[in-house]
């Protein structure tokens, strides 16, 4: 055998052994490129503004919505979690009962502070959450302005999620701790918004308070002022009487029956308290008010109250200020009667 056969001979195991082990690296390259999409998440189906309202909410009746809807507003659960927040069952109340003009002004009211969740869900790459809200957003209104600004926002952060999955395959680990790193901030950022709105409504409170305070000073002395001046016109009155009588001993001639009778001639209704109208609270209250004779409510005060405690302040303004409009037709002298108003809605 020639040395060239030899050399040929042995070469071949050489050739077989490099083609075997780049075929394998191609297979392995294969997998890798076909394992490579799957690995990569997938961005999560926006929820539609039809559907983002739980259908355990949807099922619940109006009442039932109502209270709910106030608890939750109470308890600052605004616009998350989903399924039991606010939010969700005021809008479904809304589409139970769309002429309710409570579930309307808490919606109005609820509209800014989930445009800025919805930011901050953005900005910390949250794009299931930040999808969430605006399907609330736009359900609540679907014309809202901020909708087109933080749909951009959404797809922004789901292309600079695909480029970082794309550059950087995430284990399980890391993947769950990120998840876990977003949770914790939206919970943050939650609580956040939550406490500057619970700071807010004491505030507000607050002030109403120092108004109300302000109003029913103001009211004691115009009460003053009203019973200073018709006992003022009634001693001018008792004056001209005596100047008039022919003897100071002569009897004052009896009053025509029916003389000192109250004969309403208008009784406006009061304003439903729109804090109370939200929250579904009704109740009632009992008045005491003076008519004087030119038939005008020349002083009123509040007897009894049934409402729930913390709408008290409010029915009972609301009672007194409805009172005080009252007119009827004029009386011998001065009448003080009672009467309940009622708050339903």
């Amino acid at each position: 055998m020639s040395a060239s056969n030899k050399r040929h001979r042995g070469l071949v195991p050489v050739a077989l052994t490099v083609a075997v082990a780049v075929a394998l690296a191609g297979c392995k390259k294969d997998e890798a490129t076909t394992a490579g999409p799957q690995a990569a998440p997938t961005a999560a189906k926006a929820p539609a503004p039809e559907s983002v309202v739980a259908a355990s909410v949807s099922a619940m009746g109006a009442d039932e919505l109502r209270e709910a809807a106030s608890k939750a507003y109470n308890e600052n659960r605004l616009y998350a979690p989903a399924g039991n927040n606010a939010m969700e069952y005021y809008l479904a109340l809304r589409d139970k009962q769309p002429a309710n003009a409570g579930a309307a002004s808490a919606l109005s009211d609820l509209l800014p502070m989930a445009v800025i969740a919805a930011d901050q869900a953005v900005a910390r790459d949250d794009v299931d959450e930040a999808k969430r809200l605006v399907a609330l957003i736009g359900k609540a209104d679907p014309n809202h302005p901020a909708l087109g600004r933080l749909k951009a926002g959404i797809a922004g952060a789901e292309a600079t999620a695909k480029k970082r999955a794309e550059a950087q395959t995430l284990s399980a680990e890391e993947e769950a701790k990120r998840k876990a790193e977003l949770a914790k901030q939206r919970e943050e950022d939650q609580k956040k918004l939550q406490e500057q709105q619970r700071q807010q409504q004491a505030a507000a409170e607050q002030q109403r308070q120092q108004q109300a305070a302000a109003e029913a000073e103001a009211e004691r002395q115009r009460q003053q002022q009203a019973a200073a001046a018709e006992a003022e016109r009634q001693r001018q009155q008792q004056a001209a009487a005596q100047q008039a009588a022919p003897a100071a001993a002569a009897p004052r001639p009896a009053a025509a029956a029916g003389g000192n009778e109250l004969r309403p001639v208008s009784l406006p209704g009061p304003k439903f308290p729109p804090a109370a109208q939200r929250a579904g609270a009704s109740g009632s209250v009992q008045v005491e008010y003076t008519v004087g004779t030119d038939g005008s409510v020349t002083s009123a005060r509040v007897v009894s109250s049934d409402v729930p405690r913390q709408f008290q302040r409010d029915f009972e303004r609301e009672a007194l200020a409805a009172v005080k409009r009252w007119r009827f037709q004029p009386v011998n002298q001065a009448v003080t009667s009672r009467r309940t108003i009622a708050f339903e809605q």
